[in-house]
């Protein structure tokens, strides 16, 4: 230490010396407020330092030591500014040690030090509110590559349309017996093979061509909410679709006229005039346009297009146009065979599906076990149609085992909901209302109930290859004052049967958001994809 420093330590103790006896200071106080100003200092500075405090003084940071020049570090700093991490870099000399000190780089991970111990410390409410907040990053693993098409493959996608359906055909008809399939079930089918290979043909040739002509929004705008949201479930997954959709119409086996019946008659029909004229006059008009810009229509007529409709209207919008009545395949909610619209072997059945909630369209699906079931059947609605006031009137207040009403009562509604009711019932008792065709079937199906439908003339969904009587009671209309009579002489092993298979059917008639193969959009699909092989004949030549 210099000789002035020495002075001025000397002068400095000599004049505290003085004041403290000047003063009478009190060294003991002096001491103790040392004392909890020091204390107090450390534990300010552990709530505010970037690191834990046992970091400073038992470990160290993280070091890497770079056997390196100075040009390589500096090329290894420009290569880290992107990085997650920021890198504190310390040009030092290199030297082949664990402890190096002053003579290394060092590679401080600052970012990280900053994210394991926060400026200041959170109350543990706040952080376990904190942790409960925070997601996981997922990481989600790379698509698997894509395998080599097989040489069948390659073959059949070289093929032109009349070509692949001419294959299509011939292969349906030597289709090999399916013994046992993980993903169907057999008792269900009326036969699995030959529903098996035609699916998978599907998959393996069909392209759909949509015409994206039409304004909104009768055109392109699918309608996902309510009792008609099938035609707008199909038409909304059949957009999104790549597997199956072509943008080359010369590749194409189908045209979708993708329109929705809904839709028309929200945006033309006049309340109250019961004119729905207008309706098939604007879906003809559309057509004829149709056919004048493009040469699909007239080379067949209409016999490879196709339309989905659940509206009650859908069929009586293809009146004013003969060739779309008569010859394009279409998929009605409506498939009434007694009006003459709807063509057996020609036209899909399509089933109707309430949607209450368009993001969750599988919610509420289940049901419970057959000893939770103490109503044999129930229905509950509005009375229009012929069948309804029958029912009503037969069964409402008539039987303790049979719970038929009109819409839910208040008074029951409060001890027990619409859907609690099905999935407590044996069976569901599926009147047709204005038209033969009833969402209570597919309901029924979702709550693992066994329908029981009455509605003369309705051709079941998907019967070319469904046996509805599986999983499913058909009762005539004349038969309803006998109701409980058939039912209860259903034996109870035969129920347990119905019942497991209105579980294993279920799945063919779910609206997934990504559709899974054979849920209820390949099913419509598969429907309409066999129809038009029906209705193709192969040429002579």
């Amino acid at each position: 230490m210099s000789k002035p420093l020495q002075r001025f330590s000397l002068y400095v103790m000599r004049e505290i010396f003085r004041i403290s006896i000047i003063y009478k200071i009190d060294w003991t106080k002096v001491c103790i407020i040392g004392a909890i100003l020091t204390v107090g200092g450390i534990a300010l500075q552990m709530l505010i330092l970037p690191y834990p405090l046992h970091t400073w003084f038992v470990s160290r940071p993280a070091t890497v030591i770079l056997y390196t020049s100075m040009e390589e570090t500096m090329e290894l700093n420009e290569s880290l500014k992107n990085s997650t991490e920021r890198l504190q870099l310390i040009p030092l000399k290199s030297v082949v040690s664990h402890n190096a000190t002053d003579q290394m780089v060092q590679l401080v991970s600052v970012s990280h030090g900053r994210e394991t111990a926060p400026k200041r410390r959170k109350s543990s409410r706040k952080r376990k509110h904190a942790r409960l907040k925070e997601k996981p990053i997922v990481l989600t693993p790379p698509p698997p590559p894509r395998r080599p098409p097989s040489a069948l493959e390659r073959h059949v996608w070289s093929l032109k349309p009349v070509e692949a359906l001419v294959y299509a055909k011939e292969e349906i008809k030597h289709a090999p017996t399916v013994l046992d399939d993980a993903d169907l079930y057999a008792p269900l089918f009326l036969n699995v093979s030959i529903f098996k290979r035609s699916y998978e043909l599907m998959e393996l040739i069909l392209k759909v061509y949509i015409y994206r002509d039409g304004s909104r929004p009768i055109f392109h705008t699918p309608h996902l909410r309510g009792i008609y949201a099938s035609e707008g479930w199909f038409m909304k997954l059949m957009e999104e679709n790549r597997q199956f959709v072509t943008k080359d119409p010369e590749k194409a086996h189908l045209f979708y006229l993708a329109y929705s019946a809904r839709q028309l008659q929200t945006a033309l029909y006049v309340p109250d005039s019961h004119n729905m004229k207008p309706l098939s006059i604007y879906l003809r008009d559309h057509v004829n346009w149709i056919a004048g810009k493009y040469p699909y229509w007239n080379r067949t007529h209409g016999y490879d297009h196709f339309l989905v409709a659940c509206h009650d209207w859908g069929p009586y919008t293809v009146n004013e146009h003969r060739e779309l009545s008569q010859n394009t395949i279409k998929a009605l909610c409506n498939a009434d065979l007694s009006e003459g619209v709807f063509k057996l072997s020609k036209d899909v059945s399509l089933p109707e599906t309430t949607i209450r909630t368009p993001r969750k369209p599988l919610r509420n699906v289940g049901g419970k076990r057959v000893s939770q079931r103490p109503i044999l059947a129930f229905f509950a609605g509005n009375m229009h149609g012929r069948v309804r006031p029958i029912l009503l009137k037969h069964w409402n207040d008539k039987d303790d085992d049979i719970k038929v009403y009109g819409p839910l009562p208040l008074r029951v509604s409060r001890k027990m909901t619409y859907i609690q009711h099905m999935k407590s019932s044996k069976y569901c008792l599926c009147p047709m209302g204005y038209e033969v065709n009833s969402p209570r079937i597919i309901e029924a199906i979702y709550y693992e109930c066994v329908p029981v439908i009455i509605a003369d003339n309705f051709v079941l969904p998907f019967s070319e290859f469904l046996d509805w009587s599986a999983f499913s009671v058909v009762v005539a209309e004349k038969d309803i004052p006998k109701l409980k009579e058939i039912l209860t002489a259903i034996p109870l092993k035969r129920y347990l049967t119905m019942q497991i298979n209105v579980k294993m059917v279920q799945k063919h008639f779910l609206w997934n958001p990504k559709p899974l193969k054979y849920d209820l959009f390949h099913m419509v699909l598969h429907s309409i994809w066999f129809s038009r092989l029906n209705l193709f004949q192969i040429p002579e030549a």
